[in-house]
């Protein structure tokens, strides 16, 4: 059993969790994701691991309410128990070398981006951060990113908070400019890595994309989270979960994995109703 340390709403749909398991903080790295259960009879999904505190044996997750899982989760308390806190998992993310990044984060993924912006920034590297959100309401971490960036842009959909545009309006602004990066790496929806990935191209600068979205079972036995990539002209299959999540955004087929994403989306939302139907029915 995992105890939660602290707990905390980022947004309405939003939670950020510190939970206590030595081991998996022992070895965490920017980039990688855990899978816990709730309880013994739930489902196993991953988070990726938004940070970590070698010292107090505590690492973080931030997770959006989207499922039956994610709702259960949500309604666990400081102090409580989930069953099973596995990790950690997957490739970290790549840094060495890198002395000037320019790191896009959009929505809930901003959870996945900020421990990489940590990291770079506590190497000595440059780092340029653009976080995005469809408004004001849904901003996270803003503070968390400012610490550690040489340059923020946050960015709203409406014009609610910060500038209004998405992310690629400051990224094509500093390309337009001249500007050089030894790397971009993106990480939120599919679709906004699709656009930053596009913007990235012309430019030669490598992208590196995560590919955390997809992952479901997060062994590889699933399928859910296999990838094709193009590589020299070849169609290559991956899977997310063990070869990455982190991947050469030049190689996804962003399409195909956009287009798997959706079968899921039915069952996900019949689920979460499901679930909170049930807590209603507790608390009457």
């Amino acid at each position: 059993m995992y105890r939660i340390v602290s707990k905390r709403s980022l947004n309405p749909t939003v939670t950020m969790m510190d939970i206590e398991a030595p081991l998996v903080a022992k070895k965490a790295e920017p980039g990688q994701f855990i899978i816990l259960r709730v309880d013994e009879d739930g489902e196993r999904i991953p988070l990726t691991v938004a940070g970590y505190d070698r010292e107090a044996g505590t690492v973080k997750i931030i997770f959006q309410i989207v499922g039956a899982t994610t709702e259960k989760l949500n309604h666990k308390n400081e102090g409580e128990y989930i069953s099973d806190f596995a990790g950690p998992l997957g490739l970290p993310t790549h840094l060495d070398g890198l002395t000037d990044v320019c790191i896009v984060g959009g929505g809930v993924g901003c959870a996945i981006a900020l421990p990489v912006a940590e990291a770079l920034k506590a190497r000595g590297a440059r780092v340029t951060s653009i976080i995005g959100f469809r408004n004001s309401d849904l901003v996270i971490l803003e503070d968390e990113f400012r610490a550690c960036s040489d340059e923020l842009f946050v960015m709203t959909d409406d014009g609610s908070y910060g500038r209004e545009g998405n992310v690629c309006v400051p990224l094509n602004e500093m390309f337009a400019a001249g500007r050089k990066f030894d790397k971009v790496i993106t990480i939120g929806p599919l679709i906004m890595m699709k656009f930053v990935v596009e913007a990235t191209r012309p430019t030669g600068i490598p992208c590196d994309v995560s590919m955390n979205p997809i992952m479901i079972d997060g062994t590889g036995m699933c399928g859910g989270c296999r990838l094709t990539l193009n590589v020299d002209g070849k169609r290559v299959t991956k899977f997310a979960c063990v070869d990455g999540p982190d991947f050469n955004g030049y190689e996804v087929d962003f399409d195909e994995a956009m287009s798997r994403g959706n079968m899921y989306r039915d069952f996900e939302r019949h689920a979460y109703e499901s679930a909170c139907n049930l807590f209603k029915k507790e608390a009457k």
